[in-house]
């Protein structure tokens, strides 16, 4: 009951946090694809591309579906914040792999590969993502997706159930009262 209260108090946040594990996934998924293969020499390079993709799909899923009612600006106003915002938030989830691989030198020869592969998981995946999460759910809110209530929500299909018929009251001219004469209600006819 107490959990069902605090999703609909933080819908949006909750919204957020489905769409960032989804790209979350796609990241992961997409980094290891890159760093095993193509750019297995340049990991940061690697979670960096993997990031800017996921982004692409997280506007998407964001404004449709998270933020789906928030705006205030015009749409590429706020594509470009979007953006804006999420390029910080790349550099955010990159730095924590940078820092592990170039500063604290966890990565082949100076340590085991098994080391250099649990480093950069932590470092990039766990640590860069939580670091970035934080700051785009606070920097959307704020600057790109400003308003809420801004957009009109969707209709909602109605329950079934009877139906109610809908009159319409339809005024037509010849509803007005007739101009009556002096005898009996009649139309006083010209006098011919």
């Amino acid at each position: 009951m107490w959990l069902t209260d605090r999703v609909r108090r933080h819908h949006e946040a909750a919204k957020f946090l489905v769409v960032g594990g989804t790209c979350f996934l796609a990241t992961t998924a997409m980094n290891y694809a890159l760093k095993l293969t193509v750019l297995h020499e340049k990991p940061v390079t690697a979670l960096a591309v993997a990031t800017i993709i996921s982004t692409m799909l997280s506007y998407v899923l964001n404004r449709e579906w998270s933020f789906r009612t928030r705006g205030g600006r015009e749409r590429h106003h706020e594509a470009a914040l979007f953006f804006g915002v999420s390029a910080i938030g790349i550099v955010l989830n990159v730095l924590p792999l940078a820092a592990s691989r170039y500063v604290f030198l966890l990565r082949v020869p100076d340590v085991s590969r098994p080391v250099q592969e649990m480093a950069d998981f932590v470092s990039g995946i766990v640590v860069g993502t939580l670091i970035a999460l934080v700051f785009r759910l606070w920097a959307f809110k704020r600057f790109v997706f400003p308003r809420a209530e801004a957009r009109p929500r969707p209709a909602r299909p109605r329950k079934a159930g009877p139906r109610t018929a809908v009159v319409r009251h339809e005024t037509h001219t010849s509803d007005r009262p007739e101009p009556t004469g002096e005898s009996g209600g009649q139309p006083r006819l010209p006098a011919g």
